[in-house]
């Protein structure tokens, strides 16, 4: 089923279900991101604060904090602290990147520069971690900061990978883990521990967000070759031009013959991009039914992130997780 003819997204659901506790967000947001001598800060945080995120991660640790009974103030605050790490590590993206859009709008290094999106990414990772202290919760405080190294680290790791044709499945697989489900499964992971949940329902809750994490994230991939730029509000073909080694490239140079090993040396390890070389790697792409296989593997995480949910305590919130993880796939129809 088509995204468009879904009367109602489930995290438009999750909003609505979750409205009080996300207007405490964006309050807390609002107020830790001012700052009284650099108001460049507030200014560059507010351009992508306020672009229209759709503020899944925060969703997620109320959602997980409400299904195992929370009742506490500070569930808020931990979602404030994965939305502030997640802001934080995408105006370090874009530097690192050179992209041009975020959210459908310009990226903040172009409207400012390289150096303050790199420094306003740096007080707001700063400001996640007087945020996660607040809780008074040591083993919430780890996770959270154990996911913000993680998230680093895969960052380093992708630098490295990216290029290098070598690259296997397995160390793609890493990457992602890293930089983009590690910060999924803190956010749940952290709603069921301040919950004071069962240690086997905190396990599950981490295991939905990892494998949610890891779906979205290739089911991103896919649509870098196969999306509609004014849905995803990014350029078709970043990757390829930026000479990222995602899931579905792997596939096809894993797949493919010398002659195709040749144009991915030229285009991806060296750099050499011409005119008409995105839509000849689409077009191998789909010789090798690479996008088919990749968007496989996405189902194939969604469907274990619905799974880990039966662990859970049952409901319309986790029912609306589970909604979720065939959401981030419904995009590939």
């Amino acid at each position: 089923m088509s995204l468009d003819n879904l009367t109602v997204k489930p995290h438009d659901r999750l909003t609505e279900a979750l409205a009080d506790e996300l207007d405490g967000v964006g309050t807390l947001i609002r107020t830790r991101m001012a700052s009284e001598h650099a108001p460049r800060i507030p200014e560059v945080t507010a351009h992508l604060v306020e672009a229209g995120g759709k503020r899944v991660r925060p969703i997620m640790t109320l959602a997980a904090a409400k299904i195992c009974g929370y009742e506490g103030p500070y569930h808020v605050h931990l979602a404030a602290t994965v939305e502030f790490i997640h802001t934080a590590t995408l105006l370090h993206d874009d530097v690192v990147d050179g992209s041009g859009q975020r959210r459908g709008r310009p990226a903040a290094n172009l409207l400012w520069d390289n150096k303050s999106s790199v420094l306003v990414g740096d007080y707001l990772f700063a400001r996640s971690f007087q945020l996660m202290t607040e809780a008074g919760r040591l083993d919430v405080l780890k996770v959270l900061s154990n996911a913000s190294a993680v998230i680093a680290e895969g960052e380093v790791l992708q630098l490295t990978a990216a290029q290098n044709l070598s690259t296997t499945e397995e160390v793609y697989l890493q990457v992602v883990r890293g930089k983009t489900a590690a910060l999924f499964s803190a956010a749940t992971q952290v709603g069921a521990m301040v919950a004071d949940a069962p240690d086997e329902i905190v396990e599950a809750f981490y295991t939905y967000g990892d494998a949610l994490g890891v779906s979205f994230q290739i089911a991103d991939d896919i649509l870098d070759f196969a999306g509609d730029a004014a849905k995803t509000g990014k350029n078709i073909g970043d990757d390829f031009r930026e000479r990222k080694l995602t899931l579905p490239l792997i596939k096809a140079i894993a797949a493919g013959g010398d002659a195709d090993r040749d144009f991915w040396v030229r285009t991806i390890e060296k750099g050499k991009q011409e005119d008409g070389d995105l839509d000849h790697a689409v077009a191998l792409l789909k010789k090798y039914d690479a996008i088919e296989q990749t968007r496989i593997e996405a189902l194939a995480w969604s469907e274990k992130a619905k799974q880990a949910l039966k662990a859970v305590p049952q409901g319309e919130l986790t029912d609306m997780l589970s909604e979720l993880a065939d959401y981030v796939v419904e995009r590939l129809h």
